[in-house]
């Protein structure tokens, strides 16, 4: 019963289509419709600028922080065992992601989940969170591709949990490749885009035209 809770927040949880929701709140636009179509904070950072596209970035890192923290509400019911802690932690963060790319509230259309990822690396592995974070900045600061950042990301995720892993906890190498298809994944038509050179580049410092 728990499980299935868990599962139910989390999926809730990364359904709040926090990008689509500013845009209709504050610019009466549908964010899906403009620029890259895609529900998330790159997105809202081209559309709608920095002020919204920072504000639109914390609230999907905070979904999977939350989404990654949902046991933590729940120790009563939980009978102390680190293994299932770590399971439930792990479904209730893969169904966030879930919820961000297929969202109830925002007709299954929503964002390629990087944000809501990092959230989820946030609460529970930070510091293979900090790793990931340098090497996409790194990535999207010399090349100017957030994509480009956030599939290299991705690719190097399963192996650094694995090296920051202490203990011999296979689910977590399971879902840490599986997190980082699904993101490679998600951004399939940036990758076409790449190969061919007609990706757009971004900067987050420069002000909105």
């Amino acid at each position: 019963m728990l499980l299935f809770i868990i599962i139910i927040l989390g999926y809730f949880i990364g359904s709040i289509p926090t990008a689509v929701w500013v845009g209709k709140a504050f610019r009466n636009i549908d964010i899906r419709e403009h620029g890259s179509k895609n529900a998330g904070a790159t997105n809202t950072f081209r559309v709608l600028g920095k002020r919204f596209g920072w504000f639109v970035l914390l609230i999907d890192v905070s979904k999977g922080v939350l989404a990654a923290c949902l046991p933590h509400f729940f120790t009563h019911m939980l009978l102390g065992y680190k293994d299932e802690f770590l399971i439930l932690q792990l479904c209730g963060a893969f169904s966030a992601v879930v919820g961000h790319v297929f969202p109830i509230f925002a007709n299954f259309r929503g964002g390629k989940g990087v944000a809501t990822s990092l959230g989820i690396v946030i609460g529970i592995n930070p510091y293979a969170a900090i790793v990931c974070l340098a090497i996409f900045l790194i990535v999207f600061i010399s090349s100017r591709y957030v994509s480009l950042g956030a599939i290299t990301s991705a690719l190097c995720f399963p192996f650094i949990s694995y090296f920051m892993i202490n203990e011999d906890a296979r689910i977590m190498i399971v879902f840490t490749v599986v997190l980082g298809v699904m993101v490679i994944l998600a951004h399939r038509k940036n990758i076409d885009r790449l190969l061919k050179g007609e990706e757009n580049k971004m900067n987050l410092f420069a002000k909105k035209a």
